[in-house]
């Protein structure tokens, strides 16, 4: 997505600080004026040689420098601070209020960068540690770096009405992924995903969240604080397993309810999986894990 060009040095800066908790701006700017204060007020010595006079001259134009840093640098700091606070309590009140809707339409009827800082949120509340790059650099289009367990995912946001994400879109950010070493990909759109590009991301380790699966993680992530401890690991993408009619129209029985906590994930979606028998070909009776979600058209499924 276009991001604004900046119109100067000091407006890039500000927008850097406002990436960081509002209490990091107030440090850095604490910081900043302790340490030019004190370049500043050093006292100039005395030149007692030709050489020494130019490095004077060097001295006090640093000092000059300084003396003027020392008040600029934390104010800029502070605004970048005052940012990241109102940012906050903006990315707030917007994930309470899209989260409390009971459909989709809430995401459309919002700026893409409103969208940007509510998927950013979601996951927050999800337990990810989230860096809003924004898609406007050299970044293949990243607008969300997130980080957990030590592990690296690209987030690209597409908040669009009127037209479905394609898979170039898919591709392009599986190529940002394998460039810059990221262990998973996620493309979150407001609306819907062609067949190409759900076809290209299955098998491959990249989510596409439409916008009905967009609000069920917000509300997932949203009740979060109330749930269990055991529960705080669970997929972002968790859902209830498939009923027992889908799974025997496809041919498959399943076996038994197991719980989320007991049974592996999806390595297509990461979703849980589910115990079945094979009812029909060549593995007819044998036990299998299953994705929980087959009946959405998710087919991974692992060996017992």
């Amino acid at each position: 997505m276009a991001r604004r060009r900046k119109s100067s040095t000091a407006e890039d800066f500000v927008d850097l600080v406002a990436l960081l908790p509002w209490w990091a701006g107030v440090a850095l700017a604490l910081v900043s004026y302790w340490l030019l204060h004190a370049i500043a007020a050093r006292p100039l010595p005395a030149a007692q040689s030709a050489q020494q006079v130019g490095q004077l001259a060097t001295t006090a134009i640093w000092q000059g420098l300084a003396t003027v840093g020392q008040y600029l640098l934390p104010m800029i700091c502070l605004f970048g601070a005052v940012m990241s606070a109102i940012r906050r309590q903006r990315r707030r009140a917007l994930f309470e209020t899209t989260s409390a809707s009971s459909s989709a339409d809430a995401l459309q009827d919002m700026s893409w960068q409103q969208f940007e800082l509510l998927v950013g949120e979601g996951f927050r509340r999800r337990g990810y540690a989230v860096k809003e790059v924004g898609g406007g650099g050299a970044d293949g289009g990243v607008d969300l770096v997130l980080t957990k367990a030590g592990e690296k995912s690209f987030v690209q946001c597409k908040q669009w009405k009127a037209f479905k994400v394609s898979v170039s879109t898919v591709r392009e950010l599986y190529g940002v992924m394998a460039a810059h070493g990221a262990a998973g990909g996620f493309v979150v759109t407001s609306g819907r995903f062609t067949q190409e590009a759900t076809a290209f991301a299955n098998g491959r380790n990249i989510r596409l969240i439409d916008g009905p699966a967009l609000m069920q993680l917000l509300r997932e992530a949203r009740g979060k604080t109330q749930a269990s401890p055991s529960l705080s690991d669970a997929p972002v993408l968790h859902a209830m397993a498939a009923s027992p009619r889908s799974n025997e129209s496809a041919g498959i029985a399943q076996a038994t309810a197991p719980t989320v906590s007991a049974n592996p994930h999806c390595p297509q979606c990461e979703k849980p999986m589910v115990r079945r028998v094979a009812k029909r070909g060549v593995t007819a009776g044998k036990a299998f894990w299953g994705c929980s979600d087959f009946a959405a058209g998710c087919r991974g499924t692992r060996e017992i």
